[in-house]
């Protein structure tokens, strides 16, 4: 049931207000690695900068009805960071950035948002997962034709952001009804943006040859270049696979996240306009994420998720019997996944945090009180807000899925 609109002037507008920087949040820890941040796009000007490239996407809504309040109903948003390079990336990377395969959309993140109570799952699709792709609409009109199998990180060079957007729906069952992009420029200028991350290199450190990484163990705030460095390395970590890739990212994304959503942050005005600027000037949204009222409804419907509901999962997959370097869908362990998403629950992660050794978890991270819709604060992850589902009411997710919550702190993992 959607929630009544507060009667009270002031207090509706503070809850807005805050509705839109906790979305800001969520969306800026995401776009790190791919690229969103609706909340931030209600100023005009915000609005003309982030839909100057918009790309039609199939099957989004098409018209934002004509109040402001919170979106009805759930939604899901897909966020793909390309191997493009601009400007900076390709001074820094030099022949790397010089290919003539395309782009590719290497980081695939399903970000669903559940109906009342509101739960935000992000999932991470690995970029060697073969799947099978539909017939799918280009920019231009023209229909690409579908595949029964093909490595996902090469669809957007196939046939765009909207098949992308169609594939994870064929594998999902998740109608997704919004779409961003980000390129390499735009993960350094984010970070920038907000001032650094601080990361955890675990107890071998992170030498890695290829992204020229060489640090010792111990924290480390992460800016620039070196963000960049960070989320691409992946034989320094774990087993060496995209898979262990993909849980550090998590790691990158889940500190970034509770950085924005501090009070140190969403007090920091000028900060919080930085970040919003940078991500609008460094994404390619989807024509459905430029009205201004959809992405005000969108922002709303974010509000006041506790940390325990932001979780960040790993797709399943198996070992793909034609290539060992390539994986396939595990539907089986996935389907309690997208079975929960559709019925609304909230999902506990029961395996590791990396089930490839990309990250090893350390002791829970402290969490601020998160602001109730009427501006008091609600008990945080260690007490039991009214309206919490109890746990036979969570959906508990096999251990062939990995992932962890927003409440969990991890180290990169040593390399096996």
């Amino acid at each position: 049931m959607k929630r009544p609109v507060a009667q009270h002037a002031p207090n509706r507008n503070a809850s807005a207000s805050r509705s839109l920087l906790r979305m800001l949040g969520i969306g800026a820890a995401v776009l790190t690695v791919a690229a969103l941040g609706v909340g931030a796009f209600l100023v005009a000007d915000l609005t003309a900068r982030v839909g100057k490239d918009a790309v039609p996407l199939d099957g989004a809504p098409s018209v934002a009805p004509p109040a402001i309040g919170e979106y009805p109903g759930a939604f899901a948003i897909l966020l793909v960071g390309t191997d493009e390079c601009g400007p900076v990336s390709t001074k820094l990377l030099g022949e790397r950035c010089e290919s003539e395969d395309g782009i590719r959309n290497d980081v695939n993140l399903l970000v669903h948002v559940s109906d009342e109570p509101r739960k935000v799952t992000v999932v991470s699709f690995p970029r060697d997962l073969m799947t099978e792709v539909p017939a799918c609409v280009t920019e231009d009109g023209s229909t690409a034709s579908p595949s029964d199998k093909k490595q996902i990180n090469t669809v957007f060079r196939h046939a765009g952001l909207s098949c992308v957007a169609r594939t994870v729906t064929e594998l999902s069952g998740v109608e997704i009804g919004f779409a961003a992009k980000l390129s390499f420029d735009g993960v350094m200028e984010i970070t920038d943006a907000v001032g650094g991350v601080e990361v955890c290199i675990g107890e071998d450190g992170l030498h890695d040859r290829e992204t020229g990484l060489d640090w010792e163990p111990g924290l480390r705030t992460v800016e620039g270049y070196e963000a960049l460095q960070f989320l691409r390395t992946r034989k320094s970590v774990g087993d060496g696979s995209d898979l262990a890739r993909i849980s550090n990212q998590q790691q990158y994304m889940s500190r970034l996240a509770r950085k924005v959503l501090s009070s140190e942050t969403l007090s920091d005005v000028p900060t919080v306009m930085r970040l919003a600027y940078t991500i609008a000037d460094n994404i390619v949204p989807s024509e459905s994420l430029t009205d201004p009222v959809r992405l005000a409804q969108l922002a709303l419907a974010m509000n006041d998720v506790p940390f325990e509901d932001f979780v960040f999962v790993q797709y399943p997959t198996l070992e793909d019997p034609d290539d060992d370097n390539r994986v396939i869908p595990n539907a089986q362990a996935a389907e309690p996944l997208w079975e929960a998403l559709a019925a609304g629950r909230p999902i506990d992660v029961t395996g590791r945090a990396s089930n490839h050794g990309g990250v090893d978890e350390q002791t829970p991270a402290p969490t601020e009180p998160v602001p109730s819709p009427s501006g008091a604060p609600s008990e945080g992850p260690s007490g039991t807000p009214s309206g919490t589902p109890s746990p036979t009411d969570r959906a508990q997710l096999p251990p062939e899925i990995s992932g962890i919550d927003l409440n969990q702190e991890t180290c990169s993992g040593r390399r096996r």
